[in-house]
């Protein structure tokens, strides 16, 4: 069995502002990396992780670091294939100025951005290829919350019909007989005070 936690990284400034990231290279805010700090304690209690697949995306980065000198400096792996889903030109903008700009109905407009199956897709074609490679492993995967969603939604549509991951969350899933399964999903109790 192969087991697989999908960690949204940290918590950064447009998440607070409430600005679409896409593939903007934005960095954690100061809360993120505390997030990323408290994530990294709780895994360290929560047995041993072999490797570190991160995106490439410096919030996502900087998550991993973070975890990675906690758990002993495990490898962190980066890959491009599981950075957030590109939002084109609505990137960096709030849902106010996307409202003012295109109109209630901009979800409807070719705005260039990534379609929500292209990115599914890419996510579940990663983690298969991702468990062939690491069989029996325990992964830590960081990415975004948009990636993580979708993929799940794709891997495992009966269980996710919608999915909403929040920051410096953790959703676990085992791989076993070609059988996805999630036991755990955008928990979030290492953050709670």
């Amino acid at each position: 069995m192969t087991t697989v936690a999908l960690i949204r990284h940290g918590m950064t400034e447009w998440n607070v502002l409430g600005k679409a990231h896409g593939i903007t290279d934005i960095p954690l805010n100061l809360s993120g990396e505390n997030q990323a700090y408290a994530l990294a304690d709780r895994l360290s209690m929560e047995g041993k992780w072999d490797i570190i697949v991160s995106s490439d995306l410096l919030r996502a980065k900087e998550t991993a670091q973070i975890i990675s000198r906690k758990l002993d400096a495990l490898t962190c792996i980066f890959d491009e294939r599981i950075r957030e889903i590109n939002c084109g030109d609505i990137e960096g903008t709030t849902e106010e100025e996307r409202i003012k700009k295109w109109g209630n109905n901009w979800r409807e407009q070719e705005l260039g951005m990534e379609k929500f199956e292209e990115v599914s897709v890419r996510g579940s074609v990663f983690l298969d290829e991702l468990v062939t490679t690491y069989k029996n492993k325990h992964i830590l995967v960081v990415s975004h919350g948009a990636l993580i969603g979708l993929t799940l939604q794709h891997l495992l549509p009966e269980k996710f019909t919608t999915t909403y991951i929040e920051n410096a969350s953790i959703t676990l899933l085992t791989h076993m007989k070609n059988e996805w399964n999630c036991s755990l999903y955008n928990c979030t109790n290492h953050l709670v005070n």
